[in-house]
């Protein structure tokens, strides 16, 4: 063996174990992702090692990785990916619905996604049905599992509701508005841009109105005879909050799940008296995937209904790793549609 075959070995060798992976050295803006080299992890006990194929944006995202949200210092970000196990750990094996190499998973709300490889623990995956992409898996499943215990659990919507969805051409606004619709509800939208508007209406939406003061009062008074919403849907939060909360029937329920827009001021319990005795919640999934037997219920769910058409996702854009920082600028400038993905491979 010549010594440069010899090199060029070793040099393959390094590379195999190492991986590309986006890191946050310091809180900040998105000019704080940067694309660096990582060894590339190996699976303890109960962890399987997946070789991505894309991985979710999310708002989530973005409050961690500015500080909003604490988090320990240097991290991999992104919360939802789906890929390919390609290593289990000890006591990982194919029995009683555990994980093989070869199977294509998904899973959210766990870090280290924005990157080649991830180190997953097996009870949080949920396994990709056939016949469905692991691109597809990896843009559903945060933001479906999130519509779904919205409209399911925190105000399961009934026949004949009016419901407000803002943001509804988000990534989670247009599945919430699909799956509210499916149930028949009305749904009325917010966007702040025809093009959005249109989307929103694409999907079920029956009226789509932008943010300017009185407009939601107006078409929700409209939509449910004069009654009121039977939920706001906020994922925006303090620029949204008070008008959702006007827009309410009496024992309406806003669930404020986000905010994109800002944190809303402390509010003073006396004005939901004032409303209508009204509902006010801050849902997070963390609280409805708490269990293997739920995460895999509603985490399948989606995924079934993603993949027999009856739960459209959009992808409408995808950025290369290297490019994570130009993905988050467009998600907190609000110019994106429906859902961004970051492909891995």
């Amino acid at each position: 063996m010549t010594l440069r075959q010899n090199m060029k070995e070793i040099q393959e060798m390094k590379d195999i174990q190492l991986m590309k992976a986006v890191r946050v050295g310091r809180a900040g803006g998105p000019e704080v992702l940067e694309l660096v080299d990582l060894p590339r992890p190996s699976p303890g006990a109960g962890q399987v090692l997946v070789r991505l194929a894309a991985a979710g944006v999310n708002y989530i995202d973005v409050y961690l990785r500015s500080g909003l949200y604490p988090a320990e210092l240097p991290f991999v970000p992104g919360q939802e990916g789906a890929g390919t196990v390609v290593e289990t750990g000890p006591g990982v094996g194919p029995g009683a619905g555990g994980v093989a190499v070869g199977d294509v998973v998904a899973w959210a709300n766990l870090p280290g996604a924005y990157a080649q490889y991830a180190l997953i623990d097996a009870d949080r995956l949920v396994p990709v049905p056939d016949g469905l992409a692991p691109e597809q898996a990896a843009a559903a499943l945060l933001q479906g599992m999130t519509a779904h215990y919205l409209c399911h659990d925190t105000y399961p919507v009934q026949e004949g509701d009016t419901v407000v969805v803002h943001a509804a051409a988000g990534g989670v606004g247009m599945l919430l508005t699909q799956l509210a619709v499916a149930r028949g509800a009305t749904v009325v939208g917010t966007a702040s841009t025809a093009a959005k508007a249109q989307a929103a209406r694409a999907v079920g939406a029956t009226e789509v109105v932008d943010y300017r003061p009185g407009a939601l009062l107006e078409a929700v008074r409209r939509h449910s005879g004069g009654i009121g919403a039977a939920a706001v849907y906020d994922g925006i939060g303090g620029p949204t909050f008070d008008e959702g909360l006007a827009a309410l029937r009496p024992r309406g329920v806003l669930a404020v799940y986000g905010q994109a827009g800002g944190a809303v001021p402390p509010v003073d319990l006396q004005r939901l008296n004032a409303a209508g005795s009204v509902y006010v919640t801050r849902p997070n999934l963390v609280h409805h995937i708490q269990d293997r037997a739920e995460l895999l219920h509603r985490g399948t769910a989606v995924l079934e209904l993603v993949r027999d058409g009856h739960l459209d996702v959009r992808i409408e854009q995808r950025y290369a790793l290297s490019e994570a920082a130009d993905a988050h600028a467009a998600l907190e400038a609000r110019t994106t549609l429906a859902k961004t993905l970051l492909i891995c491979d």
